[in-house]
C-alpha cells in the first residue's frame, strides 16, 4: 500500500513537472528537470542502497573476522609476535574492500546509491582496522619486552658499554614494528619507543650507580687493608727498636708430667721465650691405664711444633 502511494506521488509528482514546463514553455522559459528526491522516490528511495550495501559490509567483516582471530590467538593467547604483521593485516583489508567493491553501484543507480557505498566502504575500512590496531598495540608490547630482554642479557654478557648495548636494542625493536605497521594506516610506533628508550635509561643508571658503589666499597675496603699493613709495620719496627733484630724462629713445647695433672708449656717467638705450667686433667687416663701411654717422655705426652718466618 505504502508503495502504490509513493508510485502515484511519485507520477504525480513527474506529471505536475511536466505541467509547469509545459506552462513555462508557452513563454519562452527554459524547461528544469524534477526534484532530486522525485527521482529517489521513484526508485525505492536511498534507504534501500543502505540496506543493501549494509548486508553487503556484513558479509565482508564476518569473513575478514576469522583471519583476525587467528591473529589474535597467536598474539593476545600464545604471546607470540608475527612475522610481517603490517603486511598480513594491509592483506585483509585488501581483500575485504576488493569483495566489497564487486556491489559497487553504477552510473545509472544515481549519486544516492554512491553515497550510500561510500559511507559504507568507510566504515567497512573502520570496521577491520579497530581490531588490526589492537593487536598492533599488543605486538608492539611484545617487541618492547623482546629487545629490553636483549639489552639486559648484552649488558651483562658482554663487555661493551651500556649506550653500544640500548642502540642494539632500539635497531631490534625498530625492525620489529616497521615490519608490523600497516603501511596504509596511521599507525604509529614512536610511543611505544620512547618507553623502551626510557626503561633502558633507567636501567643503564641504576646499573652505572651500582658498579660505582661497588668501586667505592672496594676502594674503601683496599684503604683499611692497607691502613692495618702500615698499622703493623709501625708496631714491627717498634718491637726492633725495644728488643733489637726478632728471630725468625718460632717454636713451642708442651710436656705433661706422668702421673699428674700439670702440663709445662714453653715458647720462643720473635726472640721472646715464654714457660708457663698449667694444671690439666687428663680426661683419659682411667681408660690408658694408671700410667698412661709411657712412663718417660715419649710421643704420649710430649708435644713439639716449630715455626719459621721468613
Amino acid at each position: 500500500m505504502r508503495k502504490s502511494l509513493l508510485s502515484i506521488a511519485a507520477i504525480g509528482g513527474l506529471g505536475s513537472a511536466a505541467a509547469w514546463t509545459g506552462r513555462g514553455a508557452g513563454r519562452g522559459a527554459v524547461a528544469n528537470p524534477p526534484p532530486s528526491f522525485v527521482l529517489n522516490i521513484a526508485r525505492g528511495g536511498a534507504n534501500e542502497y543502505e540496506t543493501k550495501y549494509e548486508g553487503v559490509k556484513c558479509g565482508v567483516v564476518e569473513k575478514a573476522s576469522k583471519k583476525i582471530e587467528e591473529a589474535r590467538r597467536k598474539i593476545v593467547d600464545e604471546s607470540t609476535a608475527i612475522d610481517d604483521f603490517g603486511a598480513k593485516a594491509d592483506e585483509i583489508c585488501t581483500a575485504a574492500v576488493e569483495e566489497f567493491a564487486k556491489a559497487a553501484p553504477s552510473d545509472a543507480e544515481g549519486s544516492s546509491a554512491s553515497a550510500a557505498y561510500a559511507r559504507k566502504l568507510q566504515e567497512l575500512e573502520a570496521a577491520l582496522d579497530a581490531p588490526l590496531q589492537v593487536l598492533y598495540l599488543r605486538q608492539l608490547s611484545l617487541l618492547r619486552e623482546q629487545a629490553l630482554a636483549s639489552y639486559k642479557s648484552a649488558a651483562k654478557a658482554s663487555e661493551a658499554s651500556d649506550y653500544e648495548a640500548m642502540l642494539a636494542a632500539d635497531a631490534q625493536f625498530l625492525r620489529g614494528a616497521e615490519a608490523a605497521t600497516r603501511p596504509a594506516a596511521a599507525w604509529t610506533y614512536d610511543a611505544e619507543r620512547a618507553a623502551l628508550q626510557s626503561v633502558m635509561s633507567d636501567f643503564a643508571s641504576t646499573s652505572k650507580k651500582l658498579a660505582e658503589t661497588q668501586v667505592k666499597s672496594s676502594q674503601q675496603q683496599s684503604t683499611a687493608m692497607q691502613f692495618l699493613q702500615h698499622q703493623q709495620q709501625m708496631i714491627q719496627q717498634l718491637q726492633m727498636q725495644l728488643y733489637g733484630q726478632s728471630s725468625p724462629w718460632n717454636v713451642g713445647v708442651a710436656y705433661r708430667i706422668p702421673d699428674t695433672n700439670f702440663n709445662l708449656q714453653g715458647s720462643y717467638q720473635q726472640g721472646r721465650a715464654n714457660v708457663q705450667l698449667s694444671c690439666v686433667p687428663d680426661e683419659y687416663a682411667p681408660m690408658l691405664g694408671p700410667n698412661g701411654f709411657t712412663n718417660g717422655v715419649g710421643p704420649g705426652n710430649l708435644g713439639l711444633s716449630l715455626n719459621l718466618s721468613i
